[in-house]
C-alpha cells in the first residue's frame, strides 16, 4: 500500500514538472498563451487554468470543503496564472507535508462539481491530483507543438535523474 514517503515524492514530482512546463510555457511568449489552438481548453491559458483550478479545488475538499465551481480569479495573463500557482502550491505543499502516516487512510467525503456526493480515502484523491496533472501537462506538450514552440520533457525517469 501507499506510504507518506512515496506521497511526498510524488508530489515533488509533480512540482518540479509544472515548473518545467509552466516555463516552456513562458518561454512561447505571451501571444502563444493565449491564442486558440482547440483541445479540450482552446488555449495553453485555458489549459494551465483547469489544471490550476483542479488542484486548488482538491485541495479545498481535502480541508473538508467543496467548492462549487473553479476559482474566479485574475488568471487572463501568464504572469497572474504564475502567481496564483505559487499560492496553491504552496498550500499544497504545506498539506502533503504536513499529513501524519495513517492520516493516508482517512475518510475525504466531499461533493463533486454538479453537487454529488463521494467519500474516498485520502491516497486515492491524491494519487488522483499528480494523475490528472500528467495527463494536462501532456495536453500542454500537444499544444506547444502546434504553437511551434518547444516543450520540456515531464518524464518521472528524468525528475529521478535530476535529483
Amino acid at each position: 500500500m501507499l506510504v507518506l514517503d512515496e506521497v511526498k515524492e510524488l508530489y515533488a514530482y509533480n512540482r518540479w514538472a509544472n515548473q518545467r512546463t509552466l516555463s516552456a510555457v513562458q518561454s512561447a511568449g505571451s501571444e502563444a498563451f493565449s491564442k486558440r489552438v482547440g483541445g479540450s481548453f482552446d488555449t495553453l491559458g485555458g489549459t494551465l487554468r483547469h489544471m490550476l483550478g483542479a488542484e486548488w479545488i482538491w485541495l479545498e475538499r481535502w480541508l473538508g470543503r467543496s467548492p462549487s465551481g473553479f476559482p474566479d480569479w485574475d488568471a487572463a495573463t501568464f504572469e497572474a496564472l504564475v502567481e496564483r500557482w505559487r499560492d496553491v502550491e504552496s498550500a499544497q505543499r504545506d498539506f502533503v507535508e504536513g499529513i501524519e502516516p495513517d492520516g493516508l487512510y482517512r475518510m475525504v467525503a466531499y461533493r463533486n462539481l454538479a453537487g454529488t456526493e463521494y467519500v474516498s480515502e485520502l491516497w486515492m484523491l491524491l494519487r488522483h491530483v499528480v494523475n490528472h496533472a500528467t495527463y494536462h501537462r501532456g495536453q500542454v506538450t500537444t499544444l506547444l507543438r502546434m504553437l511551434g514552440a518547444e516543450p520540456q520533457s515531464t518524464d518521472l525517469v528524468l525528475w529521478y535523474r535530476s535529483r
